[in-house]
C-alpha cells in the first residue's frame, strides 16, 4: 500500500495536468486548448505490460516528455503500479470489495476533504476537442510494435509523424 500511494501522490503531481485524476486524459490541459493526453483506460493501454508505463516515464512518448529528472526510478515504479491500480478500478464492481470495508462515493469522499462538488462529477470534453481529436476506436489504434528488441515486453505505438505544414515523405 506504502507503494501506490507513493504512486499516487506521484501521479497527482506530475500527470494529472495533462491525464487528468482519472486517467481519461482530460486532464487541465485540454481545457486550455492542447489535445487530449493518452487515456490510460482504452484497450491500447490496458494490455501495455507495466513496464510500458515505467519506459513512457523514463523515455518520454509523442508530445509526452520524459519524466527522469523529477521521478527517480522507484518513483516512475511507483507511478506505473498506481496506473494499474487506477485501471483496475473503473471496471471494478462491488463484489470486488472485501466483506466489511465501507464502501463510500466519490461525492461522500470530496465533501469529507472540503473538496468542491463539481470534483465528483463526471469529466467530460470541451466540444472543441472532440471536434479537433475524435477518439480513437480499438480498430483505429496504432499498430504495436516492439519499441526495444532487447525487451520485447516493452511496446510502444508505432507511428509515423509529420511536422505541422510539412510535406509526408
Amino acid at each position: 500500500m506504502d507503494v501506490l500511494k507513493r504512486g499516487q501522490e506521484r501521479f497527482n503531481i506530475y500527470c494529472t495536468p495533462c491525464h487528468s485524476r482519472v486517467g481519461n486524459g482530460l486532464g487541465e490541459i485540454v481545457e486550455r486548448g492542447y489535445k487530449p493526453a493518452a487515456n490510460l483506460h482504452d484497450q491500447v493501454r490496458l494490455s501495455q505490460p507495466i513496464s510500458h508505463y515505467f519506459y513512457v516515464m523514463t523515455h518520454g512518448y509523442g508530445a509526452m516528455p520524459d519524466y527522469a529528472a523529477q521521478l527517480t526510478p522507484e518513483d516512475r515504479w511507483a507511478v506505473a503500479a498506481y496506473i494499474r491500480a487506477l485501471q483496475l478500478s473503473q471496471a471494478a464492481k462491488q463484489a470486488d470489495v472485501p466483506a466489511g470495508t465501507a464502501v463510500k462515493s466519490l461525492s461522500e469522499i470530496a465533501s469529507e476533504q472540503s473538496l468542491p462538488a463539481s470534483y465528483a462529477q463526471p469529466w467530460t470534453l470541451p466540444a472543441s476537442a472532440v471536434q479537433a481529436y475524435p477518439p480513437v476506436t480499438k480498430e483505429g489504434s496504432p499498430a504495436m510494435a516492439p519499441a526495444n528488441p532487447a525487451d520485447p515486453a516493452i511496446n510502444i505505438p508505432q507511428t509515423k509523424t509529420t511536422a505541422p505544414g510539412a510535406a509526408a515523405k
